[in-house]
């Protein structure tokens, strides 16, 4: 039997400047998302799409979630498999496409991840724990593009 479990979040435009979508560049194409409990995130559109470079977009969010699990699920494995990680940072790349109508969606994921782990543990297996990760990774088995991944393992 599985364990269905739900999550929710606000997600509230913020981007009416006094006449709604009267007109296709009347509105700023701005919102927040809010999760009870948590701080807000101020967001906006993909900067391709006219939107606020500075605030996080549906694209970034997307690939930020989509590192997130595979990193929490690595530290996991790792733990389990008495591998020491001392320090994870990924710099994953997204890349996507934008049909002639404006339509679009993700080709491909590249997580980039950059693992420090404590001298004398097995660089192998500290390796090959990615191979595992999407068959947790909620993310990465709910995604339908490819997710691949180039780690970096060193020692410290």
């Amino acid at each position: 039997m599985n364990n269905a479990h739900s999550y929710t979040s606000l997600v509230r435009w913020t981007g009416n400047t006094g006449t709604g979508t009267k007109t296709y560049h009347g509105y700023e194409r701005t919102w927040d998302v809010a999760v009870p409990g948590k701080k807000i995130i101020n967001c906006s559109n993909d900067p391709l799409l006219g939107g606020d470079s500075a605030k996080m977009n549906p694209e970034d969010l997307m690939l930020s979630a989509l590192s997130s699990c595979h990193m929490l699920w690595y530290l996991h494995l790792a733990s389990s498999a008495k591998i020491t990680v001392l320090s994870y940072q990924d710099t994953p790349v997204g890349t996507g496409e934008v049909m002639p109508d404006g339509s679009g969606r993700f080709l491909k994921a590249v997580l980039k991840p950059v693992i420090t782990v404590e001298t004398g543990n097995d660089l192998q297996k500290a390796h090959a724990i990615h191979g595992d990760i999407h068959q947790y990774c909620f993310i990465a088995r709910s995604v339908n593009f490819p997710v691949t991944y180039e780690p970096v393992i060193t020692e410290a």
